[in-house]
């Protein structure tokens, strides 16, 4: 792994980096898609004229187009189970259990939740103009929103007794009890519709989801408040996506500078190893024609040992001072070859070495 610019650890942010972000920018891109044609999306009146308008255009089809009316239902409505008097055109009903989870981390209890039941009832229906013109609003359960009314909300505490204690000690699980809501789209509620908006063969208009895949909104607000929030979850994803860039981005920074600093201590060893080495050739040089003329008077010609061996390698001559203890004992080539960089005298830690120059 030393040959890598890369750690495992920095490989794999890197990594998670990239892909949140690509995911996060691709979010991004659709919110921004969708803003752009709610931006470009025409407004119209829903008044009679309107049906003339469909009749005129190709297909009898308008794309993506944004109309707002009052809710009207199509024959009976819903009738809210606990609020007597209280219809509407969707209903959702929703049972959560709430419960306390012991955190082994956090070394406390934290609020955790989840669905039980819940259940969405839908009756056909209509909006209705000023001039009481009707548009069928086609498939709402898969539009985005609407944002509905909760009418009713109760939370039915758990009773328990020691036992029960007990066990949800050992088992790290406490329940709380059960919040039992009930949300509504009433009659009558102003609702902003953006869709593909077509004319029946009847001459009756309907709103649908768009055919080319664009999202589809119902919205209990007006059109500007639906643009808004939409441009606030694009600015929200773009935020996600340039911080995990960023992070990414300093992920390579980092590991680029900590190579640059091994390249920059390699080339300076480089440089310090050549040195020593024309350092020791003179040494060498010298001591060879030193003992040329001793060599002579011997009748087997030996050389007598250097008496600045190194006292690794007991053959070449001390070249270099070890600091900062300031021991010279050894050779450039024995430094090197150290399993730990510390003296073979004292045993301290090198911080940095010097060529020695003998005179």
């Amino acid at each position: 792994m030393e040959e890598y610019p890369l750690k495992t650890l920095e490989i794999v942010c890197l990594g998670s980096s990239l892909a949140l972000s690509g995911l996060f920018y691709y979010i991004y891109r659709k919110k921004r898609k969708t803003v752009d044609k709610l931006n470009e999306a025409p407004q119209l009146a829903l008044n009679d004229e309107l049906a003339n308008l469909l009749n005129q255009a190709p297909g009898k089809c308008l794309q993506y187009v944004i109309i707002e009316g009052a809710v009207q239902p199509i024959g009976e409505p819903l009738r809210s189970q606990f609020q007597e008097g209280t219809v509407g055109v969707i209903q959702k009903l929703v049972l959560r259990e709430h419960k306390l989870v012991w955190n082994s981390l956090a070394r406390t209890w934290t609020d955790s939740e989840r669905v039980l039941h819940q259940r969405v009832n839908a009756v056909p229906f209509n909006l209705v103009g000023s001039d009481q013109a009707l548009v069928r609003v086609l498939c709402p359960l898969e539009a985005t929103g609407p944002d509905m009314e909760v009418i009713h909300e109760k939370f039915h505490q758990a009773i328990y007794g020691f036992t029960d204690l007990i066990g949800q000690y050992l088992s790290g699980e406490k329940p709380k009890g059960q919040l039992e809501t009930e949300e509504m789209l009433k009659v009558g509620a102003a609702l902003t519709g953006v869709g593909e908006l077509i004319l029946d063969t009847d001459r009756a208009v309907k709103l649908r989801p768009p055919a080319d895949g664009s999202e589809y909104f119902l919205s209990t607000g007006d059109f500007e408040a639906l643009r808004l929030e939409q441009e606030g979850q694009a600015l929200v994803w773009r935020t996600l996506a340039t911080a995990c860039a960023l992070a990414g981005m300093a992920v390579l920074l980092w590991a680029a500078r900590r190579f640059y600093r091994r390249l920059q201590t390699k080339w300076e060893r480089e440089r310090l190893r050549r040195e020593f080495e024309r350092l020791g050739s003179g040494s060498r040089a010298a001591s060879v024609s030193s003992s040329s003329g001793t060599a002579q008077d011997g009748e087997e010609g030996e050389l007598e040992p250097l008496e600045n061996a190194c006292v690794v390698c007991l053959s070449n001559p001390r070249s270099c001072v070890l600091l900062d203890c300031g021991h010279v004992c050894c050779c450039f080539s024995c430094y090197q070859a150290l399993p730990q960089p510390t003296c073979p005298i004292c045993r301290q830690t090198i911080r940095r070495v010097v060529p020695l120059y003998q005179v």
